[in-house]
């Protein structure tokens, strides 16, 4: 497999990621006038999965989503049942921010055999979960606790020991629907000490934040729950990368 998804992930360009739960609000018959604001949008990357995803969610999501756009289809497993041949990638995430070995090495064994067969391309990520200021859904299911948004030296070593384990990309996540998003200070300093990408989400909700999380150093910026809440908020950020652009 060609490395094409990670070569995108990995320039210099600042990349946008639509996260697609389907266990959510935002059920598979609303996904059709979602995906036509998300194309016109046009963002690096869709990503598909959640903690909580059945195997069925999963495919007939990948189905919809593929027959409906030509935007990367990157898997955002929450365990080993959500892998799937049909996207483009997976995020072979490691939960380096818990101690919970099930999610730190055993689902990734689960899937390793099936990955190794698929035509998908996986690209290994540390997975960081920060405090956002609400229980995520993510720290109950693998019974692990986030980082404290205030401790920035734990995120800083943690994502440099997962750049010298061999992990590709480090994922900073508040969880879904947080009241905060990860501190431009995080952000900043965990970019200052690695090489990899830098990928930043949860708690996103606003222009702004997404300016904030750039500016820091983020490499791409995931927006999630807010549009389940909000559709329009595809067309707002359309609006703002496209005056972004303009004024460079």
């Amino acid at each position: 497999m060609i490395s094409h998804l990670y070569d995108i992930l990995s320039n210099s360009e600042q990349k946008l990621a639509i996260l697609i739960d389907p266990d959510k609000e935002l059920t598979l018959e609303k996904l059709p006038t979602t995906l036509d604001k998300i194309n016109l949008l046009n963002p690096s990357f869709i990503f598909i999965g959640g903690s909580t995803v059945n195997s069925n969610e999963m495919n007939d999501a990948i189905d919809l989503v593929k027959k409906s756009t030509q935007i990367p289809v990157i898997i955002f497993p929450g365990s080993h049942q959500q892998i799937n041949e049909k996207a483009d990638g997976l995020l072979f995430l490691s939960l380096l921010s818990g101690r919970n070995p099930d999610y730190l090495i055993g689902h990734q064994v689960q899937s390793a055999h099936l990955l190794k067969k698929m035509d998908i391309e996986v690209i290994s990520t540390a997975y960081l979960l920060v405090d956002g200021g609400k229980s995520s859904s993510v720290a109950y299911v693998s019974q692990t606790s986030p980082i404290p948004n205030d401790q920035i030296g734990i995120a800083v070593n943690t994502a440099i020991a997962g750049e010298m384990m061999g992990f590709k990309s480090v994922f900073l996540d508040a969880g879904s629907g947080a009241i905060n998003p990860v501190s431009a200070k995080m952000i900043h300093a965990v970019k200052n000490q690695i090489t990899i990408p830098l990928i930043v989400g949860g708690g996103i909700s606003t222009t702004e934040d997404i300016e904030k999380a750039y500016k820091a150093g983020a490499d791409v910026v995931v927006i999630g729950n807010k549009i389940e809440e909000d559709i329009d908020f595809l067309l707002d950020i359309k609006n703002f990368l496209s005056a972004k652009k303009e004024s460079i």
